[in-house]
């Protein structure tokens, strides 16, 4: 459990130094860059997304159905050049998709009133035409209307109505709101839409050409990157009287290389540690085979600089969930075989590697419980068999697997209320902790021993309930008694904490999910089998064939509704749950100032 401890190192040199200095130490990639000056407490931002625009040229390059061949003399390449005409490529084809689409609908709109060109109002001596469309059924009304009309087009549902008059008829002369034509020719419009057609081709066309460039573009993207946070670092420092402050978060083991750094730029450098009123980044490092489990803790909330790592506890605990859920040892070797196919690949960065290793874990739990549970793609192994001997797990067994239920939740909540307690060794307020961790267990106690509890059993869950309460009621709060009335807020902080039991009462209960969603994979397998089965004996020859279609389709639809079920609630119960009893505060990642490597 590995929250690096940092120092916050600052650096002092000549401004004419500063491009120089800035860029060694993106190449030493191990700080964080803090905006010198910045007022305490307060978090800075992370790098703007400068290179966003590239990254979107270059999908929008790579998703032209028509392709160049590639260009690999960088000779005539300007990155910044082609990038900026692929995004103007991709906005102006956006204007006239939206314009041709438009047009089109006006011409949809205006087609059935035939190509015309509205008159000026004194070539009808004042009159107007005034167009509606009049559904056969309601022409009726039309003709007791007294209006001046003509009827000018029909179709199968309407007739259009063209009304010849001074000013707009009352909206109760017509049976229908009239439609508005423009004042645009059906002929203008077509021409029109002719023209954007043509832009469009001509957009499309010099796109197809640019991808010629999508390699080159790919390989200098790092560069481009790194180009644009060196610019960002830059405006980081402070740059007063020909000279520059620059400040970083740095690991304590990484000292002698910061120094090292230092010395080489002829740079001033001060070590300090983080003062109450900062606000340090967090760096997480693990390096046991657990170490994976800090990708799923960044992936929901990194805990604060102050906190813990609760790393290898999710590791273990979500490779048990998603076991219980799976709970088949046929799919957990399905699997297998797919991460063994993506063993190599993965294992070519440290990210890889460490999710490789958490997939495995949670890949052998699943083999192990699915055999313990006597589940294999839905099947079962008859008594009479080794696999079978091996099978302790009896799904079928509601009161026994929800009680099994229970317990993983009585224990991972347990854990998460020690660890809390544990950390508030050197305050009296770990005693509320430790009065949660109490109320867990004897409450767990009495449920365990019901109907009729023996009388020792009873007086223990009733006395660990009693102290845990009173626990929680004198120090879940850490007000300093000055006054007597100091007293009465801590007590009301008590109880207020003591409605708490609620809220502890759901979360344990929320771990029965792992027995109904397992219950649910199991079934769901078994009835697909049994479907399978019948439509074999039902369908003699040609039935086979269908039967491999159902199983195939059922047990693929199967895995991957244990997949979501499995990631999803596998991390609720460690996030939710385990979180909202271990790991209060968040912090923000610790964000290397590196270079990216790419193309270089």
């Amino acid at each position: 459990m590995t929250i690096k401890a940092l120092k916050k190192l600052t650096f002092c040199g000549l401004s004419k130094a500063k491009p120089a200095a800035l860029a060694a130490l993106q190449q030493l990639g191990k700080a964080h860059l803090i905006t010198a000056g910045r007022q305490a407490g307060e978090i800075p931002h992370s790098p703007p997304k400068l290179a966003e625009r590239a990254y979107k040229a270059l999908k929008y390059l790579n998703q032209c159905p028509n392709r160049r061949h590639q260009q690999h003399d960088p000779a005539h390449f300007d990155f910044n050049r082609m990038v900026d005409r692929t995004l103007e490529i991709q906005f102006e084809s956006r204007q006239l998709t939206d314009k041709r689409e438009a047009l089109s609908k006006r011409i949809n709109e205006v087609e059935p009133w035939g190509n015309f060109k509205l008159p000026e109002n004194h070539h009808l001596g004042g009159l107007k035409l005034w167009f509606y469309i009049v559904p056969k059924r309601l022409m009726r009304k039309v003709s007791a209307s007294g209006l001046v009309w003509q009827v000018v087009y029909q179709d199968n549902l309407n007739d259009y109505v063209v009304v010849i008059a001074e000013d707009e008829p009352p909206i109760t002369s017509m049976p229908v709101a009239r439609t508005h034509t423009g004042t645009r020719s059906l002929a203008e419009l077509k021409a029109e839409l002719e023209e954007v057609e043509l832009a469009l081709e001509d957009l499309q066309a010099e796109r197809e050409s640019l991808t010629r460039w999508i390699g080159l573009i790919a390989a200098n993207l790092g560069k481009a990157l790194d180009r644009s946070e060196l610019n960002y670092a830059k405006g980081m420092t402070l740059d007063t009287d020909g000279v520059f402050i620059s400040q970083v978060w740095a690991d304590t083991a990484d000292l002698p290389a910061f120094e090292n750094y230092a010395a080489a730029h002829n740079l001033a450098m001060v070590s300090s540690d983080p003062e109450p009123s900062d606000v340090p980044p967090t760096l997480l490092k693990n390096t046991g085979f657990w170490s994976g489990g800090q990708d799923l803790t960044g992936f929901y909330q990194t805990p604060a600089y102050q906190g813990w790592d609760p790393s290898p506890v999710v590791f273990f605990s979500f490779a048990l969930f998603f076991a219980m859920i799976m709970c088949d040892a046929g799919y957990a070797l399905l699997f297998g075989l797919l991460l063994a196919a993506k063993w190599r690949s993965m294992g070519k960065s440290v990210t890889g590697a460490r999710i490789r290793m958490m997939i495995l874990a949670v890949l052998v739990a699943s083999l192990v419980w699915g055999v313990l549970a006597n589940s294999y793609f839905g099947y079962s192994f008859p008594e009479a068999s080794v696999f079978a001997e091996l099978a302790i797990i009896k799904m079928e067994d509601f009161n026994a697997m929800m009680q099994l239920s229970v317990t993983i939740g009585v224990l991972h909540l347990a854990l998460a209320n020690a660890i809390t307690a544990y950390r508030r060794r050197l305050s009296l307020k770990a005693l509320a902790s430790v009065g949660w961790l109490l109320i867990i267990v004897g409450g767990y106690s009495f449920w365990l021993t019901q109907p009729a509890p023996p009388a020792l059993a009873r007086d223990f869950s009733i006395a660990m309930l009693g102290l845990g309460g009173l626990l929680l009621l004198l120090f879940s709060c850490d007000r300093p008694v000055e006054r007597p009335i100091d007293w009465l807020w801590r007590t009301a902080e008590g109880l207020k904490s003591l409605v708490e039991i609620t809220t502890l009462f759901g979360n344990i209960l929320s771990y029965l999910r792992l027995f109904a969603l397992g219950m649910a994979s199991v079934s769901l397998a078994l009835t697909f089998n049994q479907l399978a089965l019948q439509v074999h004996h039902a369908m003699p020859g040609i039935g086979l064939v269908f039967s491999f279609l159902i199983l195939l389709i059922g047990h693929t639809l199967n895995l991957l509704l244990c997949l979501l079920g499995g990631v999803v609630h596998g991390l609720r119960l460690n996030f939710i749950e385990f979180y909202n009893w271990s790991v209060s505060d968040e912090g923000y990642p610790f964000k290397a100032f590196a270079t990216r490597g790419v193309g270089q």
